[in-house]
Order: structure tokens, then C-alpha cells, then sequence
């Protein structure tokens, strides 16, 4: 994936910053003493097609239906546990919660 973003840029685009604009930095975010346990693993040349079918949500469209990308999470822990993994969620229905979060902090 050389010649696009750097790694560190990635991190900031979908995590770190949105953290941020959202008031859960540094709970969420970031990989730090203090900080929640929780991370996501990508295959950064996995290359697949968007379907909405297979997204996570309770809604059945996607803006993105069929386009083509490049790169994938595979894999999702919180708190040590596996919650994702290749595409099956392995997390006891209704294992989630509210997170509180605190005032909007700048990029």
C-alpha cells in the first residue's frame, strides 16, 4: 500500500480522530495504560466487494453496495476477548453497552 497514507495516518482516520470528535478519547482510540482493551486487526490486502448483506447493522442498504475495496477488518477483541473473527461475530447477544462520552476534543 505504499505511496498512500502512512500507517499512523490510517490509525488517526479511523480511530484516534473519531475518538476524539465523538468525546471518548482517551477511553477509546488509542492503545494505552488506562485505556480500554479494545482492537481491531486488518488484512491491509484483503480485496472484497461491499455488501450490505454482510454488514453488522440492522440496516439492510449500504451507499457502498458492490464497490470494491482493499483492506478488511478480520478480527475484533475487547477486553481480551474475541468478539469478530472472519466474518462471524462471536460475542453473546446483547454482550454490548452504552459508552458514555465526554465533550467533542479537537484533531
Amino acid at each position: 500500500m505504499a505511496g498512500r497514507i502512512t500507517l499512523q495516518q490510517f490509525v488517526a482516520v479511523s480511530s484516534s480522530n473519531a475518538a476524539k470528535l465523538f468525546g471518548l478519547f482517551p477511553r477509546k482510540g488509542t492503545i494505552a495504560v488506562g485505556s480500554d482493551a479494545d482492537i481491531a486487526i486488518w488484512d491491509p490486502v484483503h480485496t472484497k466487494p461491499v455488501r450490505a448483506a454482510e454488514m453488522k447493522t440492522n440496516s439492510d442498504y449500504s451507499p457502498y453496495e458492490g464497490w470494491g475495496v482493499t483492506g478488511w477488518p478480520i478480527m475484533t477483541i475487547h477486553n481480551g476477548e474475541v468478539i469478530y473473527r472472519d466474518g462471524k461475530i462471536h460475542a453473546a447477544k446483547g454482550r454490548g453497552g452504552i459508552v458514555r462520552r465526554g465533550p467533542t476534543r479537537g484533531l
